[in-house]
């Protein structure tokens, strides 16, 4: 009787000295919209995203009927430029998409605020571009869906000052209800339409039914990235640069073993990245190769025994990924062993979907496990200039954004690492 009256007393006391004084959220409901079975003709679920050196793509849907142009200047009320693009629509069944418009504007001014306006109709709205150089910010989100959470990881993420968004797969959770695919782009709209969003697929923008639909249909129409002005043949994956930066954006859904066209098309991007004109690099895709939690263990693994190596020796910095629905951040490390040529692999797929937290972690933690949480939130990457960048993660705490994890980095071309010609 005393040897359990000893042990309670010990197991209370352990607990009380571990115990997080925050406790984890449970999920939210899936945000309720009015039904609107059809786009109107004024534009809508417009976004932007970036479109090689100074120009950028903007995307919105209306009904039939309308133009594919984009009227846009630096004053208010005021376009002395027009830019024509096309359109396109599918079907899904019963679902008819309505018409989704892709024009591409520029060249730009960098670092400016341009007032646009879509279709030769609609309300005025505005973008501002990237800087040239450092510094620049981008805000990183993953796993967003619809839901009560999301809504909280949007707000946060309008109040952090970014010049670019990078949202690594799964993106309005529509899961083959296509309307759903037209909600998400109206709830993203006021933060999508005034900074570029750069996104990949994750696994619930698949939607295929075998020998009936293909893969990413709606996915592809709706989010075009810039897979051609990149000499990528699959708008799955990409590259892009935005001041001194050189981001990968990969398919975690695509093939990519050493035969494969994403692999191909990768071994020739790197090959192109000069560390002295963009010194950082990065590359962000869905499924994570470092992940001790323990969903979705080792889903990654194929993926990372193709490309890690193309990643290692091309340097990259940081790997930004989702699926797993909670926050991870790693040390530097490379084929599962710490390493000071290697990448900082982070998880970020909290932004805040409608089934919930990833919270089982594997114990021990491995060695290169850093930092892991199961919370909603979001992260920010500052990169400051050619050496040095502030990462902090900031997760949702009672509606309130709390920064939880914060760390410097420094990057691998000022090293010794790498040795500034091209790989």
């Amino acid at each position: 009787m005393e040897l359990k009256l000893i042990l309670t007393v010990l197991v209370v006391l352990f607990s009380t000295v571990i115990a997080d004084d925050y406790v984890r959220p449970p999920p939210r409901k899936t945000l309720h919209f009015p039904w609107d079975p059809k786009p109107t003709l004024n534009p809508q679920q417009v976004h932007v995203s970036l479109a090689g050196k100074k120009h950028m793509r903007v995307t919105w849907i209306t009904d039939k009927s309308a133009p594919s142009t984009v009227e846009y200047g630096k004053s208010r009320g005021r376009y002395d430029a027009v830019a024509k693009g096309e359109s396109t629509s599918y079907r899904y069944f019963l679902y008819k998409s309505g018409k989704i418009h892709h024009a591409v504007i520029g060249p730009l001014e960098d670092n400016s605020v341009y007032f646009y306006r879509c279709g030769g109709k609609g309300p005025e709205l505005q973008l501002k571009t990237p800087p040239a150089r450092f510094p620049i910010s981008f805000a990183v989100a993953g796993d967003l869906g619809q839901s009560g959470w999301t809504n909280s990881t949007l707000d946060h993420i309008k109040q952090c000052n970014h010049d670019v968004l990078l949202l690594p797969g799964d993106l309005s959770y529509a899961d083959y209800l296509q309307h759903h695919w037209d909600t998400f782009g109206r709830l993203v709209q006021p933060l999508a339409s005034a900074r570029p969003w750069m996104v990949t697929q994750g696994n619930h923008e698949i939607e295929k039914i075998p020998l009936l639909k293909e893969g990413f249909v709606s996915y592809n129409a709706r989010w075009e990235m810039p897979s051609e002005e990149s000499g990528s043949s699959s708008n799955l994956y990409y590259s892009f640069e935005v001041a001194g930066v050189h981001i990968i954006m990969l398919g975690s859904y695509a093939d990519y073993d050493v035969y494969s066209p994403q692999y191909q098309w990768l071994k020739g991007d790197l090959s192109k990245v000069n560390r002295k004109r963009t010194p950082w690099l990065l590359a962000v895709f869905h499924v994570p190769w470092y992940n001790s939690n323990k969903a979705h263990q080792g889903e990654g693994d194929d993926m990372m025994k193709a490309m890690e190596p193309l990643l290692y020796a091309a340097r990259v910095d940081l790997v930004f990924n989702g699926h797993v629905h909670a926050y991870e951040r790693t040390k530097r490390v490379y084929n599962g062993k710490l390493d000071g040529c290697g990448a900082v692999h982070i998880i970020i797929g909290d932004g805040g979907n409608r089934e919930g937290l990833s919270s089982k972690y594997i114990y021990p933690q491995p060695k290169w496990s850093e930092f892991r949480e199961a919370s909603f939130g979001h992260g920010q990457f500052k990169i400051v200039n050619s050496s040095h960048a502030f990462w902090s993660w900031h997760k949702n705490q009672n509606d309130e954004s709390v920064k939880s994890d914060e760390i410097w980095i420094t990057s691998l071309s000022n090293s010794g690492c790498v040795n500034h010609r091209p790989i």
